[in-house]
């Protein structure tokens, strides 16, 4: 039987969702058209590194664009734009990050579509405005109007559970919204019909790793994490998870150093959005590797996409 709980939220999505698709909430629309990069449950499917290659893709075509996000996590409010100079508590850890690694325009704010109106007002003072944006994590956003919805599923998501209990923001079924699912080549066969993209995930290291590492994270699925490691051959001596988006203090770094004594490591490794919230020069030896993502027929795909949204 149901958990009562999860059986509430399940109609309250499902009540949700009927609103947007009958048309008694109201959708906003952008000038620009929107790609969102999106998920079904709380963390855990690598949109930040599937953002990237996107992005690093669309910038090798010459195609400006620019990414709106929540900014989840942050401490302040309304609509910024992101300094990569800044801090996560000023954007958040992911918005930070992109602006960081893209160099693009990022703009944070609760409600996405009066993001994109201040980034469109943006783009009309460049040389070289964006074409399109990327919505970060906005499956769930339905108040702004999406021109192309990928939605990110890995293992768990096929087997999971609704919230509270589940890590699930929306049934499965939610799924015949995207325009593509993206999954890991080895679940493909599962998701008959439809467009869906294969995708694999590795780890690149720009420094070689300390020998015996503690490795640390603030992620929603810390495990995959460290199989990431232990698949790319790191032997790993002790791990630590925070809470996902955590924000570090200097209680935590004399924790790590702690546990660094207790097991004997030499080094740290973490996620670059770990690295992002930590005092320069806290942690030594740090190392952070690269998420990747790759998608089999990338270049089909995403030409694919751009053509069902005009853009050329």
């Amino acid at each position: 039987m149901r958990d009562p709980l999860t059986w509430f939220y399940a109609q309250a999505i499902a009540h949700r969702n009927a609103r947007f698709d009958d048309g008694r909430a109201e959708i906003l629309r952008l000038r620009l058209p929107v790609i969102s990069v999106g998920n079904l449950s709380v963390g855990g499917s690598g949109k930040t590194p599937f953002v990237q290659l996107l992005g690093r893709w669309l910038a090798a075509r010459g195609i400006a664009y620019d990414i709106l996000s929540r900014g989840y996590g942050r401490k302040t409010k309304g609509v910024l734009r992101v300094d990569d100079a800044g801090t996560a508590d000023d954007y958040g850890d992911e918005p930070l990050l992109l602006a960081r690694s893209l160099g693009v325009p990022v703009f944070v704010g609760e409600d996405r579509h009066a993001a994109g109106v201040a980034a469109e007002e943006f783009a009309a003072t460049q040389k070289n405005p964006a074409r399109l944006h990327l919505l970060d994590d906005g499956f769930q956003h339905r108040r702004l109007h999406r021109d192309f919805d990928i939605v990110l599923l890995n293992s768990a998501d096929l087997r999971g559970q609704l919230l509270p209990f589940g890590r699930l923001r929306e049934p499965l079924s939610s799924l015949g919204r995207a325009q593509a699912v993206a999954v890991p080549s080895d679940l493909a066969t599962l998701l008959p019909g439809g467009n869906v993209w294969r995708t694999r995930r590795r780890i690149e290291f720009d420094v070689p790793p300390p020998a015996r590492p503690l490795a640390f994270c603030g992620l929603a699925n810390p495990k995959q994490f460290w199989q990431s490691l232990e698949a790319a051959g790191v032997q790993l001596v002790g791990t630590y998870a925070f809470g996902d988006h955590h924000r570090y203090t200097a209680r935590d770094m004399a924790l790590l150093k702690n546990l660094t004594a207790l097991h004997g490591a030499d080094g740290y490794i973490t996620t670059a959005k770990d690295a992002v919230k930590l005092p320069t020069g806290a942690l030594t030896p740090l190392v952070v590797p690269q998420l990747r993502v790759e998608v089999d027929e990338a270049d089909h795909h995403f030409a694919a996409m751009l053509e069902a949204i005009g853009v050329r």
